[in-house]
């Protein structure tokens, strides 16, 4: 497992959206704050004061790239971060 800082840095980068691990990005988004609920292979995320619901669903053991990107835009519209220590 990643770093969930190391995470938020590489997906804020753009540039390794088809190579997050799944496991890695369920890290990040428990650290930012969500709150999961599974049903099946979902994970369904959600935090108050946040309008976005995402609903993750693994590819093998890495995250589809179309859910990073979500969770790339849901970062940059709430201004989201990870403590340095984490």
């Amino acid at each position: 497992m990643s770093n969930p800082r190391k995470t938020l840095d590489r997906i804020l980068s753009g540039q390794a959206d088809a190579s997050i691990a799944f496991n890695d990005l369920l890290r990040l988004l428990e650290k930012l704050g969500f709150t999961c609920r599974i049903k099946g292979s979902h994970h369904i995320f959600h935090q108050s004061g946040i309008e976005e619901i995402l609903n993750l669903q693994p590819k093998g053991s890495q995250a589809k790239s179309y859910q990073v990107r979500q969770v790339r835009n849901v970062v940059l519209k709430y201004q989201l971060s990870v403590a340095k220590n984490a």
